[in-house]
C-alpha cells in the first residue's frame, strides 16, 4: 500500500534510480572481469559467457514487457523486476564458480529487460511533452554521471575489497529504491491486457535473444565462426517469422503497427542508425588512447569523461529550444556535429596529445546532447496513451539493437583494416582513422534522415503545457493522426478518463 505522495516526484525518482543502477552495473562489471578470471582460473574466451549472457537475456525479456505491464500494472512490474535485479546482483557477488555467476547474470539480464521499458512507460504516462522536455534536463545528469564514475568505483572496489563488491554495490541502491517504491509508488494501469500472443512472444523472444548473441559474440569469437554465423542467420529467420506473425494477429505482443506512424518510425530509425557512430566512438576512443597512443586505463577514462560535460551543457539548451525549433533541426544539427567531431578524431595520430583528445570528446558530447533526448520524446508525440507501453517496448528493442551494433561495427572495421598484419596483431594507426571516418559517414546518413522528419506536431505538443503526454501531437503531412486521449497528467488511480470511463486499477478484475 502506497503513502500519498505526488507521482510527479515519485516516478522521476524511481526512473533515476533504475537508470543509475543499470548503467553502473553494465560499466562496472567490465572492470572486474580480470579478477574474476584469475579467481576461477579462466581464460578470456571462457569469460565471454559472463559478458554475453546479460544482453542475450535482456533482449529475450523485452518483448514481453508491455503485456506484463498491462497485466500486472506498472507498480508491481517495476518493483518485482527491481527486486529480482537486486537479488541477482547479490547472487553474482556470492557465486562460488563460473556456472553460478553466469546463471545469476542471466537472471540480472531478464530483470533488466523489464526495468527500462516499464520505467519509460510510467514516465511518459505521468508527464506531458513539455514537462518531459524540461524534466530531461535533470534526468540526463545521472545518465552521464553513472558511466563516468562506474569504472573509477569499480577500480576502487576491486583493488580495496574484491571483484564481488562490484555486484554487492547494487544491493543498497536497489533495496532503497524498492523500499521507496513500496511506500510511495502508486498503481499505474490504464487498461486491461489483451489476450497473450504466446506464439508471437516465443518468436520475438527467440529472435531478439539469438540475434543479440550473434552481435555480442561476433566481435569476440570472430564473425566467421559457425556458431556466430548460425546465430545471425537463425535470428534473421526467426525475426522474419515474428514480423509475419505480429502483423497478422489482432492483439500482437509487439505492436509493429506503430511503425506506420511516420514520426514514430523515423525517430526510431534515427536512433538505430545514430547509436552506431555515437556509441561506437565511445567504444573506439579508449582503445585508441591505450593501443595507438600508449596511454593507461586512467588516461582513457579521463578522455571519455569530458563527453559527459558536453552532453550536460547541450541538454540545457535543447530543453529551452525544443518547442521553438522542433526536434528535426535539433537532432539533425546534433548528428552533423557528431559527424564533425568524428572527422576530427580521424585526424588524430601518434603525436596527438591527451588534452586534444579530451577536447574532441567534449565536442562529441556537445553534439550527442542534441541527439538522445529529442529522439525519445519526439517518438512518443503521436502515440496514444493505450499504446505507450508497447511504444516503450519497441523503443527499447531498437536502442538495445543499436547499442549492440556499435561495438560490433567498430570491431569489424578494425579487423578489416588489420588484415595482413599477422595473427593477433594490434590494429595499426590507419585502422583507427578509417574506422572514425566510417562512423562519420554513418552519422552523416543519420543526420540526413533527421532533416526529413515531420515535426510540427512535436513542436505543438511540447509548447502546450496542458496537453497529455501521449497522443497530443497534431498530425501533419506524412504523420498518422493521433488518437484522442484524456487531458490528464497524472496516473490512472488519481483521475478518471475524460470520457468518464474508470481507469483499471491493479488487482481489479476486468473482462475484455
Amino acid at each position: 500500500m502506497s503513502t500519498r505522495l505526488s507521482q510527479r516526484y515519485v516516478v522521476p525518482v524511481m526512473t533515476v534510480s533504475i537508470t543509475f543502477i543499470c548503467i553502473v552495473d553494465g560499466a562496472i562489471t567490465t572492470v572486474a572481469l580480470p579478477s574474476i578470471a584469475r579467481q576461477f582460473h579462466l581464460t578470456a574466451a571462457a569469460l565471454d559467457s559472463v559478458v554475453v549472457v546479460y544482453p542475450v537475456c535482456l533482449g529475450m525479456m523485452i518483448p514481453s514487457s508491455a503485456w506484463l505491464l498491462e497485466r500486472f500494472g506498472g507498480r508491481r512490474m517495476l518493483l518485482w523486476s527491481l527486486g529480482v535485479f537486486t537479488a541477482a546482483s547479490v547472487l553474482c557477488g556470492a557465486a562460488p564458480d563460473l556456472p553460478s555467476l553466469v546463471a545469476a547474470r542471466a537472471l540480472q539480464g531478464l530483470a533488466a529487460g523489464l526495468l527500462t521499458p516499464t520505467s519509460q512507460a510510467l514516465l511518459f504516462r505521468t508527464f506531458s511533452h513539455s514537462e518531459q522536455v524540461r524534466l530531461s534536463r535533470l534526468l540526463i545528469i545521472p545518465q552521464q554521471i553513472a558511466p563516468a564514475v562506474a569504472p573509477l568505483l569499480g577500480g576502487v572496489l576491486v583493488t580495496g575489497l574484491s571483484w564481488r563488491w562490484v555486484f554487492y554495490v547494487n544491493a543498497p541502491i536497489g533495496l532503497l529504491a524498492v523500499l521507496f517504491g513500496l511506500l510511495f509508488l502508486a498503481p499505474h494501469r490504464d487498461q486491461a491486457p489483451g489476450r497473450l500472443d504466446l506464439r508471437g512472444l516465443l518468436l520475438c523472444a527467440a529472435a531478439t535473444g539469438v540475434l543479440m548473441y550473434g552481435l555480442c559474440a561476433g566481435p569476440e569469437l570472430g564473425w566467421s565462426r559457425p556458431l556466430v554465423l548460425g546465430s545471425l542467420a537463425g535470428g534473421a529467420v526467426l525475426l522474419a517469422l515474428a514480423i509475419r506473425t505480429e502483423l497478422r494477429v489482432p492483439e500482437p505482443i509487439m505492436r509493429l503497427r506503430l511503425f506506420r506512424d511516420r514520426l514514430f518510425r523515423d525517430t526510431n530509425v534515427i536512433s538505430l542508425v545514430g547509436f552506431v557512430p555515437v556509441l561506437g566512438a565511445m567504444f573506439l576512443t579508449p582503445l585508441f588512447v591505450q593501443d595507438a597512443l600508449g596511454g593507461s586505463a586512467l588516461d582513457s577514462g579521463s578522455v571519455t569523461f569530458t563527453e559527459a560535460f558536453g552532453v550536460l551543457l547541450t541538454m540545457q539548451a535543447v530543453g529551452a529550444l525544443y518547442a521553438r525549433i522542433g526536434p528535426r533541426v535539433i537532432i539533425g544539427t546534433g548528428l552533423l556535429g557528431v559527424t564533425a567531431a568524428l572527422l576530427l578524431f580521424a585526424t588524430a595520430d601518434a603525436q596527438t596529445g591527451l588534452w586534444t583528445m579530451r577536447g574532441y570528446m567534449f565536442l562529441l558530447g556537445l553534439s550527442m546532447g542534441a541527439f538522445f533526448m529529442p529522439t525519445t520524446i519526439a517518438s512518443f508525440t503521436t502515440v496514444a496513451r493505450s499504446d505507450v507501453a508497447h511504444a516503450a517496448t519497441l523503443n527499447t528493442v531498437v536502442r538495445q539493437t543499436g547499442a549492440a551494433l556499435a561495438p560490433a561495427t567498430v570491431t569489424t572495421l578494425l579487423v578489416l583494416h588489420t588484415s595482413g598484419a599477422g595473427g593477433g596483431a594490434q590494429p595499426p594507426l590507419a585502422a583507427y582513422q578509417h574506422t572514425y571516418l566510417a562512423l562519420a559517414l554513418i552519422a552523416a546518413a543519420a543526420a540526413l534522415i533527421a532533416f526529413t522528419v515531420p515535426d510540427a506536431g512535436a513542436r505543438r505538443a511540447a509548447g502546450a503545457a496542458g496537453r497529455p503526454a501521449t497522443g497530443a501531437g497534431t498530425a501533419e503531412a506524412g504523420d498518422t493522426a493521433p488518437q484522442t486521449v484524456p487531458d490528464d497528467l497524472t496516473t490512472g488511480h488519481e483521475k478518471g478518463r475524460a470520457s468518464g470511463a474508470s481507469p483499471v486499477l491493479e488487482g481489479q478484475s476486468t473482462s475484455r
